[in-house]
């Protein structure tokens, strides 16, 4: 594996996989365009060398090939405005003679936007001679796409094999996404605080017993916190539960206590009488819900108990929300936690945030920049805390 950073691209062709998986409104406008802006530094370093690039990527889940409403044309525009003084060229197809003409074609300080790579199917299915048709597009493959390194997929980790050592690398996103998720896993300053959200525990299972070997506290919110006082005997009314994972949330407690991690769940809920913005609204201890309520979000007490925990924190992790932050009523839980993090931080923890609704959370309240580290990666981020090892991370390694 070459370093980036201390590659001279001149007059090469880099193909480079990026996360442009982003999501689009009705008319085809970008409604979130982080992902985008996180690659541009790669693609700069790259046409400042005097090389050229050619991106690909992945956008939605085309079911059976081509279809107009996922494909990549879309994001040529705001692309071409993002690099301003490149000339942004776009291929109706990934593989095939016009893509092989158009690369022939390139000039150093050019950039080729390929069609969807999802429009083939050999593309999830990791196909090998699928993978070698995109290889021979570039002279140097980079992997910049963090948010897809969960995937053995053809373009993020088959295609590596085809390049030799000095010629795949990772791009200057990938190595600070892995750079930072490293820090916060095997070199977190204590204590180290974990803040897991959202609505399922089965989801959250694997990093929370990964992360039991790790952190001093974990913070559990969201939804999936009622499983919890539901198996300690609390009352929850129509809170959202997995009675499946009772047993499970009562073991990860006793483990908890057995490695003398402080597990904080939220004493008291702003309650609703039905899931919706116009719903009735309350509050109580949330072990203590009444029938035919549910928790929606984490109450004041909550907030002052757990905004204490995460200022006494050096490293804090954060992946998923407080409560339904979508709706007016309950996002207060979320963005108390929000300003919590971002003044510890200011304070001097590190703090790295990752998972689609915490990171569209801080990106809401404005706190993005406040924050040590805002990832692009969701489920690959969750993956690498639970202790998995990546296929698009292993591949440009080996």
């Amino acid at each position: 594996m070459s370093q980036f950073s201390e590659h001279n691209f001149k007059n090469e062709k880099a193909l480079v996989r990026v996360d442009f998986n982003v999501p689009l409104d009705g008319h085809f406008n970008i409604t979130d365009d982080t992902r985008m802006r996180a690659a541009v530094p790669t693609i700069q370093k790259i046409l400042k060398d005097g090389g050229s690039i050619i991106l690909m990527s992945h956008l939605g889940r085309p079911k059976g090939g081509p279809e107009d409403k996922f494909s990549l044309k879309h994001l040529l525009p705001h692309l071409k405005e993002l690099l301003p003084g490149a000339t942004v060229l776009f291929a109706t197809d990934c593989i095939g003679a016009e893509a092989q003409q158009k690369v022939k074609e390139l000039k150093p300080g050019e950039v080729l936007l390929l069609e969807n790579l999802r429009f083939y199917k050999e593309e999830e299915k990791g196909d090998e001679a699928f993978a070698k048709k995109l290889s021979d597009l570039g002279d140097v493959y980079v992997n910049d796409a963090f948010g897809t390194a969960h995937r053995a997929h053809a373009s993020t980790a088959v295609i590596a094999q085809f390049f030799p050592k000095d010629k795949k690398m990772f791009g200057l996103l990938m190595n600070a996404e892995v750079s930072n998720a490293e820090k916060v896993l095997h070199n977190s300053e204590k204590p180290f605080l974990a803040i897991i959200g959202g609505a399922k525990v089965s989801d959250k299972i694997l990093i929370i017993e990964n992360l039991l070997n790790k952190a001093s506290d974990i913070i559990i919110g969201g939804g999936m916190a009622y499983t919890f006082f539901k198996a300690m005997g609390g009352k929850i009314g129509n809170s959202l539960c997995e009675d499946d994972k009772l047993e499970k949330a009562n073991e990860l407690l006793k483990k908890a206590e057995e490695k003398g991690v402080c597990i904080h769940l939220p004493a008291d809920s702003i309650i609703a009488d039905k899931f919706n913005a116009d719903s009735m609204v309350s509050g109580s201890l949330s072990n203590d819900i009444p029938d035919g309520w549910m928790g929606l979000d984490i109450g004041e007490m909550a907030c002052e108990t757990f905004s204490k925990v995460i200022h006494h924190s050096k490293t804090i992790l954060w992946n998923g929300p407080m409560g339904v932050f979508e709706m007016e009523h309950f996002k207060h839980g979320t963005k108390c936690i929000a300003e919590a993090v971002a003044e510890a931080t200011s304070n001097g923890a590190f703090s790295l945030v990752g998972g689609g609704d915490s990171v569209a959370a801080v990106n809401e309240f404005g706190l993005a920049d406040k924050v040590s580290y805002v990832s692009t990666g969701g489920g690959a981020l969750l993956e690498y805390f639970e202790g998995k090892e990546l296929p698009g991370i292993k591949a440009v390694k080996e």
